[in-house]
């Protein structure tokens, strides 16, 4: 009777554990590892990938396989940190014409800067598996509009795992979009735009509690007050002269700030890299869109890269890939980029390294090195090639399904060899 009560009291504590708790050690052998963790990718050939506990414990040429570890042989194959995607909105657009399943837009006016995207994120989502077969581990997923401008509010980074709640860090940082695109919610003018933000950042500092809700509420007041002390704000924009306007207002008000679209970027990369403020960019822009993105151009990740500016890259496609497909329409930017200049570990790490600094995610995710979450993807060739797709995908360590509702439905619906030719008129 002991024994079977220890058992069961054991059981229902072991389901209350981590998975990574439970997952056995794990040996990745000959692998070509770019590891992100050092000069030119840190590469590092016949690499021996450690895994313990989610973590990984080494990479190193050649290494010792511990006892009693799964050993997955890459047989020469490209290994990676799982990729992220520095725009995406995962988890709220299921649909984008049905209504009921687009969370990314509140038109309430009561919230702006306060308008926080976490509570609507959306764990089975069907999108979620296709960029994870794709070598998608970690995203941000961010609001389209708030319902006071120039605001858009609160985005969140997410963790690609199976099981669980998919929201890793909310609240990582405040979107504005300031440009042609906003401008009749402002009143007509991108001058209005940098003074409604500027204003509602003053006041944000002089705010206290008990005040009225005049002339900022007091929900916008604490998201704006957050930002004061250190929260990253992240300016949608693509015009020169809004990349200054947006130097200037870091520069002003001391804040942590991103700057997203940034088309023509280019034209002040050594003001933007002298500032420290990393750039969130779509390499596949080259066409004038709008009056904006006249100087949009296929090389501005490389002259960007070259003036030292960090980076992160996704893909708009007029905002389709945004959550569709929305890990292999990265690589195929980042792709672009490295055909337009970029050195190619600088692709690689706009896809890892360069958004975990940008977004606070350093300390456990972008490397392949000791004590970081083991968010591995084995390739099947050139991940920035269009036609490469990952072999195998690990999340904390524990290997993910690449099976996704397209390819069930491939495989439901594929006619088998060797049957006759469906009927033809």
């Amino acid at each position: 009777m002991r024994k079977t009560a220890f058992t069961t009291t054991l059981a229902a504590l072991l389901a209350f554990l981590p998975l990574t708790s439970l997952a056995q050690d794990l040996a990745i052998t000959h692998a070509e590892a770019w590891t992100m963790a050092g000069a030119d990718g840190g590469k590092i050939s016949d690499a021996t990938v450690i895994v313990r506990n989610g973590r990984i414990v080494s990479v190193t040429a050649a290494g010792a396989v511990p006892q009693g570890a799964t050993v997955i042989d890459a047989a020469g194959r490209m290994v990676t940190p799982g990729l992220m995607n520095g725009a995406t909105q995962l988890g709220l657009v299921e649909t984008g014409a049905a209504q009921e399943t687009n969370d990314k837009t509140s038109t309430n006016t009561t919230l702006g800067a306060s308008f926080d995207i976490q509570y609507a994120l959306n764990n089975n989502s069907v999108l979620l598996p296709v960029a994870r077969a794709d070598g998608l581990t970690r995203a941000v997923s961010y609001p389209g509009a708030a319902g006071i401008a120039p605001f858009m509010g609160q985005a969140a980074t997410i963790h690609l795992t199976e099981t669980g709640d998919i929201l890793e860090k909310p609240q990582a940082a405040l979107y504005v979009q300031i440009g042609s695109a906003t401008l009749s919610a402002a009143g007509g003018s991108r001058s209005a735009q940098w003074q409604l933000l500027r204003n509602a950042l003053t006041e944000a500092g002089r705010y206290k509690p008990g005040l009225p809700d005049e002339p900022i509420s007091r929900l916008d007041a604490e998201a704006l007050q957050k930002v004061l002390k250190g929260q990253l704000l992240v300016i949608l924009t693509q015009r020169e002269s809004d990349i200054r306007q947006a130097i200037a207002l870091a520069k002003d008000f001391r804040l942590r700030v991103a700057v997203m679209g940034a088309d023509e970027a280019w034209r002040c990369a050594d003001a933007l890299a002298a500032a420290k403020i990393p750039v969130i960019l779509d390499p596949m822009d080259n066409l004038p869109i709008s009056f904006d993105q006249i100087g949009a151009r296929l090389d501005n990740a490389a002259l960007l890269g070259k003036a030292g500016v960090t980076m992160s890259f996704y893909a708009s496609g007029n905002t389709i890939y945004l959550s569709y497909d929305a890990g292999e329409a990265m690589r195929e930017v980042a792709g672009m980029a490295v055909a337009n200049g970029l050195p190619y570990a600088d692709g690689l790490a706009a896809m890892t390294i360069g958004p975990a600094a940008i977004f606070g995610l350093s300390d456990h995710y972008g490397t392949l090195a000791k004590d970081q979450d083991a968010d591995i993807v084995i390739w099947d060739g050139d991940p920035l090639e269009p036609g490469t797709y990952p072999w195998k995908v690990f999340v904390q360590g524990q290997e993910a399904s690449l099976e996704t509702r397209q390819t069930l439905l491939r495989d439901r619906y594929i006619r088998p060899t060797g049957l006759p030719p469906v009927y033809q008129k």
